[in-house]
């Protein structure tokens, strides 16, 4: 026989309506309540019937992150794994499930996530990017669902954001390179349709003019957040009648490829080219040379966008949940940029 919310509630010493509170993670239960009916379930054995409580509470206890594209990007790159890890820790701590969801073109993105939300199988949403004019943040607004964006956006008002200030992040890399002596200084960029790439290059112009120091187009490339699109930008820099001698770069894995592609061209880091990146993941210390980077807290963008919006869902939309949560960064200084020019003169 199936032990029952009755049998959890008389041996836990509280009543069945608490056991439920419980189970859907009510503010009002305290910690220690909690612990014990908790600790009681699995004592029992109990497994709720989520889509009994699902029919009740009209809640599912899941939300769904929306994977940008193309899917390469997300499983070649560990910024988003440790991104989904963070989303994941604190989803799972409120008794949350996670649901992954993404489309190989903006249509096939707003279908999916129509089909999650109108068909209530999660109550919110995670968009692990954020970019103009975007479809799926129109869709989300229009139909009052609740969500968070990893970015900002200055085209929709009143949207949950988790962010870091790429602005001021990448004024403080170039301004580090600009420390060191350096004045031809180049920018490896992302996709421009997305805010990170604008606010992180309006961040290296800023240092720059700062500096009385030439910006030049040639110096500035476009790629995508793949090791290749550093390896192709080395290419053109290296040939270029006046090279830079220092790169901003978007992305740590974009920065593999640049130092791969100076390998192979003979040029040394950080003596010939030195580098500065972004986002600081695992590998950023153990590559050769170790790559300073800015640290941008990643696991914690995750777990704050995972923790506001279960808040918001569990408020039903209180707009006081609606605002922007930075995440500091500071910049990480290893070997790929320890050579000053200074020295030199």
């Amino acid at each position: 026989m199936s032990v029952t919310i009755k049998d959890v509630a008389k041996k836990a010493g509280v009543s069945p309506s608490t056991v439920s509170r419980v189970l859907s993670n009510h503010p009002r239960i305290s910690r220690e309540t909690s612990k014990k009916v908790r600790d009681i379930m699995e004592e029992l054995g109990y497994h709720p019937n989520i889509m009994a409580k699902s029919l009740v509470s009209k809640t599912t206890n899941s939300i769904c992150v929306i994977l940008p594209k193309p899917a390469e990007e997300l499983f070649n790159n560990l910024f988003f794994m440790e991104l989904i890890r963070g989303i994941v820790t604190q989803a799972n701590r409120s008794g949350y499930d996670v649901v992954l969801s993404s489309g190989a073109n903006e249509k096939e993105e707003v279908e999916a996530v129509s089909r999650l939300l109108h068909g209530r199988r999660v109550d919110g949403a995670i968009l692990l990017y954020s970019r103009h004019n975007d479809p799926v943040v129109e869709f989300l607004q229009t139909n009052q669902f609740p969500f968070v964006l990893v970015g900002r956006s200055d085209e929709y008002s009143g949207i949950l954001s988790v962010d870091n200030d790429n602005v001021q992040a990448a004024y403080e890399a170039t301004k580090h390179l600009i420390s060191l002596g350096h004045q031809r200084i180049g920018f490896v960029s992302g996709p421009q349709n997305l805010i990170v790439s604008q606010d992180r290059l309006l961040g290296y112009r800023k240092a720059l003019q700062d500096s009385n120091l030439e910006m030049r187009p040639e110096w500035i490339v476009e790629g995508e957040f793949l090791q290749e699109s550093g390896y192709r930008a080395m290419s053109f820099f290296m040939n270029l009648p006046e090279r830079p001698t220092a790169l901003v770069v978007l992305d740590d894995v974009v920065s593999f490829g640049v130092l791969r592609g100076l390998h192979e061209l003979g040029f040394k880091v950080p003596e010939d080219l030195s580098v500065v990146s972004f986002n600081n993941i695992t590998l950023a210390e153990l590559y050769t040379p170790p790559l300073t980077s800015v640290d941008i807290g990643i696991y914690q963008l995750g777990y704050t966008a995972s923790q506001a919006l279960i808040q918001l869902i569990q408020s039903d939309g209180d707009k006081q949940f609606l605002k922007r949560h930075i995440i500091p960064h500071r910049l990480i200084i290893r070997e790929s940029s320890m050579f000053s020019l200074n020295n030199t003169r």
